[in-house]
């Protein structure tokens, strides 16, 4: 079970962590979303809930609830810049599929289900 991040990704989230002392590191789930099941959920983590897993990084400490794990497990976040736009990616190898506007996925999961 792993969350790894790029370099690119690690950086970007080091800064939004030092600009927020009371962040402890990235939150990063799946909520029930769009025409496909599954979006992200990405932000800064404040507390450690009793069913977090907690990854790290680097300096960079991910934590990843319960259940959103079998949906993200193994999840490569980058950090890519395109002219005047900026994202975080996710290569995730549980996706099977998507929406055709992109905002959300099928995973293994879903497919077994």
């Amino acid at each position: 079970m792993a969350i790894t991040l790029s370099p690119a990704a690690r950086e970007r989230i080091r800064s939004y962590l030092n600009a927020d002392p009371a962040a402890l590191g990235l939150r990063f789930g799946v909520t029930r979303s769009g025409c496909s099941g599954w979006s992200y959920k990405v932000d800064m983590a404040r507390t450690q809930a009793p069913d977090d897993h907690v990854f790290e990084d680097g300096d960079i400490r991910i934590f990843v609830d319960a259940d959103s794990l079998p949906q993200v497990d193994g999840t490569c976040i980058d950090f890519v810049k395109q002219g005047v736009n900026e994202q975080f990616t996710f290569d995730n190898p549980n996706v099977t599929g998507g929406c055709g506007c992109g905002s959300s996925f099928t995973t293994r999961d879903d497919i077994a289900g």
